[in-house]
């Protein structure tokens, strides 16, 4: 428990973060890995972590499902589940050597989707068109992605269907909280019945970011958000360098 402060005030941070603007296991993980936690265990305790602060969101948008084109909730829930099983799956196959070297990696598309995930997403309406077929192999690979690591995978999800449907980007909120959600909950599953989960240092972090996560959304209500985007992506990218330093210095 030498730890406790730092973890716990990482919890509240990412829990913030997470009801702000996303991007909450940038802080977790290495809050963890700082706390001796191996990388791996450490990725899998921040998911079981945070999983209760995202089910909540979930619930709140519950109302909010509509179809995407023609592609139906429930086949992207399936597809989503099947991805976030194999993604689990193969982060507990990781070794923590092989994992400690993509993380930079992972922590760098994420952090450029964070930056660039919206533009993008409204280029792709403009430009192209993708078939649903397409859509549910995309939807597979984000799921496996977010089983596996998840940073951004929300926004990425949101850039996809952005060429499905011409839906203002806030109603698509609730099926990217869900699916998300989806993708979280069967990885903590699975994570769980494989013993890979901390849970003295996953209690307290998870506890933290359900109150971290309500401060988070009573902040948003009079915070500037661009100074919220500039924040976030600031950390996001300081802490990327940092662990490609760790990773190759």
């Amino acid at each position: 428990m030498d730890h406790f402060f730092l973890i716990a005030g990482a919890g509240l941070l990412a829990g913030a973060m997470n009801a702000l603007a996303g991007g909450g296991s940038f802080v977790t993980i290495p809050a963890l890995i700082a706390a001796g936690v191996p990388s791996v265990q450490a990725n899998a305790s921040s998911t079981v972590a945070l999983f209760p602060g995202g089910l909540a969101s979930a619930w709140v948008y519950r109302d909010g499902l509509q179809p995407l084109g023609n592609v139906s909730m429930r086949l992207l829930l399936l597809i989503t589940l099947i991805g976030g099983i194999l993604g689990a799956v193969l982060l507990l196959l990781t070794s923590a050597q092989t994992f400690d070297h993509l993380l930079p990696w992972l922590l760098l598309i994420a952090t450029i989707v964070l930056s660039f995930g919206r533009q993008f997403g409204e280029w792709l309406r403009r430009h192209v068109h993708i078939k649903p077929a397409a859509v549910l192999i995309a939807q597979f690979i984000l799921g496996i992605y977010g089983g596996y690591f998840g940073g951004a995978v929300g926004i990425m999800m949101m850039a996809v269907w952005s060429v499905l449907t011409n839906r203002d980007l806030k109603t698509l909120n609730p099926p990217r909280t869900i699916m998300v959600s989806t993708a979280n909950g069967i990885a903590a599953l699975t994570f769980i019945i494989a013993h890979a989960v901390y849970w003295q240092q996953t209690l307290i972090m998870l506890v933290a970011a359900i109150i971290g996560g309500y401060g988070g959304a009573r902040i948003a209500r009079f915070a500037s958000p661009q100074a919220v985007r500039v924040a976030t992506l600031m950390l996001t990218f300081g802490i990327t360098a940092a662990f490609f330093v760790r990773a190759y210095g």
